[in-house]
């Protein structure tokens, strides 16, 4: 993750700062019990239309000019839509971290979620 300068490469930050939320909400799976990936349907189920919805609407936005990502901030790795995979990813994680926290919220104060049998 160096350039020949020594210093940090700079395409890494958004990937970084991703996989840091993976590693500060991951261990909730784990030592709390959330069960989050254990019902992956329910997780994709979830996931899924956010991911449609806001992948659309970036690849709309790059399309038409209504911003940009900076590319030395970026991976570079491009899905159709010139939408970055960082971005992509973020869909994903965002979400996935905010599910492990309201399950481990919920399983540490006994809240009902409403969809128990």
């Amino acid at each position: 993750m160096t350039d020949h300068t020594g210093q940090v490469a700079a395409h890494w930050s958004y990937a970084v700062i991703l996989a840091v939320v993976l590693v500060a909400c991951g261990w909730l799976e784990f030592v709390v019990g959330t069960r989050v990936v254990r019902r992956w349907l329910r997780l994709a189920l979830t996931i899924l239309p956010v991911l449609v919805v806001f992948v659309a609407w970036d690849a709309y936005a790059i399309a038409a000019g209504h911003w940009t990502f900076d590319r030395s901030l970026i991976l570079g790795v491009m899905v159709p839509g010139h939408v970055p995979l960082d971005e992509v990813l973020f869909f994903i994680v965002i979400p996935y971290a905010s599910i492990l926290t309201f399950e481990a919220v919920r399983s540490v104060r006994g809240w009902p979620a409403g969809d128990e049998s």
